[in-house]
Order: structure tokens, then sequence, then C-alpha cells
């Protein structure tokens, strides 16, 4: 059933929310889900924020929201044959 909030078109948030003693694991698939259902070219941060203001409890679910947030690690090298063979 498709919901007509525009921060959560497919209910997911909300259903994940309803789920008694739901794992972070579930949490993490079911954010997945939600982020790769936004239409092309949305960005995500805003809808993140809006749903923690609107579900802001002590939950598993919200743990998954704010780590959405944190800017991603810098790339690093990894090293590799070519790190260790001057050309």
């Amino acid at each position: 059933m498709k919901s007509t909030d525009p921060y959560d078109p497919k209910g997911l948030m909300r259903e994940a929310y309803a789920i008694p003693g739901i794992t972070a694991e579930e949490c993490r698939s079911i954010f997945l889900d939600w982020a790769l259902s936004l239409p092309a070219g949305t960005d995500p941060l805003p809808l993140v924020r809006a749903l923690l203001d609107r579900h802001g409890a002590a939950h598993p679910m919200t743990d998954v929201l704010r780590a959405a947030l944190e800017a991603p690690a810098s790339p690093r090298r990894r090293g590799g044959r070519a790190a260790r063979v001057s050309a």
C-alpha cells in the first residue's frame, strides 16, 4: 500500500517504527529499501532529518537514520602492487 507521506512514500519507516522487537539489521535493510525507492536525483538528507524529527525516539531505526546523516569516510588508498612498484 502506498502512503501519501512525501518523506516516506511507501510507508516503510512508519511500519519499521511500529514493529516491536525490530533489530538494527532489519532496520538497515528497510532503510536501504526506502533509499532505493526514492525518485532519481532526490537528496535523501532532508528527508532523513524530517523522519528523525518525526520519529526521533529510542529505536534501532533512529540509530540507522542518524548514521545516514554522518559523512562517509574519505576514501583511502589500499595499496597493492602498483603502490609498491615504481613506474
